[in-house]
């Protein structure tokens, strides 16, 4: 007997009924995002490494000791490609827009959603193959931009029913502007050294702001007492931040201002945010997004700003459970009993109409020990949730009708349906279609 073979460690299977749970939030986004005119983007699960290198970092965690990166079979020309399995969208959906042009008659709204492969240890709210929902406004300089897709976290929250997350905002400034702060930052911790722990010592010179956003209690006084970059905020870049607030204010969305909530990267600037929670641990951020007016350039396009959003749907689906959220669940309109396998094709060829007509129907199917009793096949329809069962009994296909059966309202009337007349009831066996 062969050995069993079990999912990779980190790589979860999803299942009914939780997987209900995902069709009803991915419904929810997609009805959401065609609210706000975001239109949909696909992009390639596996992109050159290269990509990755300079869209996240060289000296990120994520590209030094995260990624799934290998090289390609060999061509007939010895030539290799390497490539990466994508462990954010950002990058893949920027080279996209540079790669189609997408920006030649002005900006887009962009969400896209699908797995995230990162080689990381498996924690709460965190795996190896992860799922992100992605919003990415490309082409618009204005805060306005930067509100809207607050507002559209914020409307999912509504739309879901997700409590207890509030949102953290800053902002970075202009590459100048950090340049100023980065070096009286370098400054501030080289005078207390001996408080940084080996990872704040390793990112001192090559990414201090991260710094700031260590998870180290030991560090928090050091941190606290570092110079704060929106002292070295120029008037542009303090107006825009104004801007922001404005139209957050007028939507009464409330927030904070974080003043070590960064981004470590030289292209990020200006509108930093983040939504997050305290009931999951240390993996509290469950929306981060901001402005990345550098990424195009560096990635070998046009300049073009650019704002966006991800959202981890297993952090998001993990606190709607634990705040006892209830999500719909699709469940039949009908079942069909079928007591005798020779009222199978007429059965299925009513079954098959009703679909047609828009029924939601389950159909009792054989085992290998036949189709069961009729009691067996009743407890199979009460457990399946149908509304109705469709009773395909020999009196019945004689006199060229079915029985219909409540199974829900406690009465369990029953009601003969003429086949013949199909189109004429069908619709009184549908119920509403929940949102998934």
């Amino acid at each position: 007997m062969a050995d069993k073979l079990n999912a990779v460690k980190g790589m979860n299977d999803t299942l009914p009924p939780e997987s209900a749970r995902w069709e009803w939030l991915e419904a929810t986004v997609r009805e959401l995002m065609a609210r706000y005119a975001y239109r949909n983007v696909r992009t390639p699960i596996l992109e050159h490494t290269a990509l990755f290198v300079r869209g996240i970092g060289e000296v990120t965690d994520i590209v030094e000791k995260e990624m799934y990166s290998f090289h390609d079979r060999s061509d007939k020309y010895g030539d290799n490609d390497h490539l990466t399995l994508r462990p954010e969208n950002t990058a893949g959906i920027v080279r996209a827009a540079i790669e189609h042009n997408m920006l030649y008659d002005g900006g887009k709204r962009l969400w896209a959603i699908g797995p995230m492969f990162r080689r990381e240890k498996p924690q709460r709210g965190r795996f190896r193959q992860f799922h992100q929902i992605d919003v990415e406004a490309l082409g618009f300089a204005g805060p306005d931009v930067d509100a809207e897709l607050i507002l559209l976290a914020s409307g999912l929250w509504k739309a879901i029913g997700l409590t207890d997350v509030r949102l953290e905002i800053n902002s970075l400034g202009q590459p100048a502007e950090r340049a100023q702060h980065r070096a009286q930052l370098i400054a501030h911790f080289d005078t207390h050294a001996d408080q940084l722990d080996e990872d704040a010592r390793r990112r001192l010179h090559s990414n201090p702001l991260r710094i700031l956003d260590t998870k180290n209690p030991a560090m928090k006084a050091v941190v606290e007492s570092a110079p704060k970059l929106i002292d070295f905020l120029g008037p542009k870049s303090l107006a825009h931040f104004e801007g922001l607030k404005a139209i957050l204010d007028a939507n009464d969305i409330a927030y904070t201002i974080n003043p070590r909530l960064v981004r470590g990267l030289d292209y990020y600037n200006l509108s930093v945010f983040e939504f997050v929670t305290d009931r999951l641990g240390s993996q509290g951020t469950v929306c981060a997004g901001g402005r990345y007016d550098g990424l195009f350039e560096q990635l070998g396009g046009k300049p073009a700003p650019a704002v966006g959003w991800a959202i981890g749907v297993e952090r998001v689906l993990e606190l709607l459970k634990e705040q006892g959220t209830a999500v719909p669940v699709s469940t039949p309109d009908a079942f069909a009993v079928v007591p005798d396998a020779a009222a199978m094709p007429v059965a299925l060829r009513t079954l098959q109409q009703l679909r047609d007509a828009g029924v939601r129907v389950q159909m009792h199917a054989a085992t290998a020990d036949g189709l069961g009793s009729f009691k067996s096949q009743f407890k199979k329809a009460d457990s399946s949730g149908a509304t109705y069962a469709l009773i395909f009994g020999a009196d019945e296909l004689a006199r060229g009708e079915v029985t219909v059966k409540a199974l829900r309202d406690g009465s369990g009337a029953q009601t003969a349906r003429p086949l013949a007349e199909l189109p004429a009831w069908a619709a009184t066996l549908q119920s509403p279609a929940p949102n998934n």
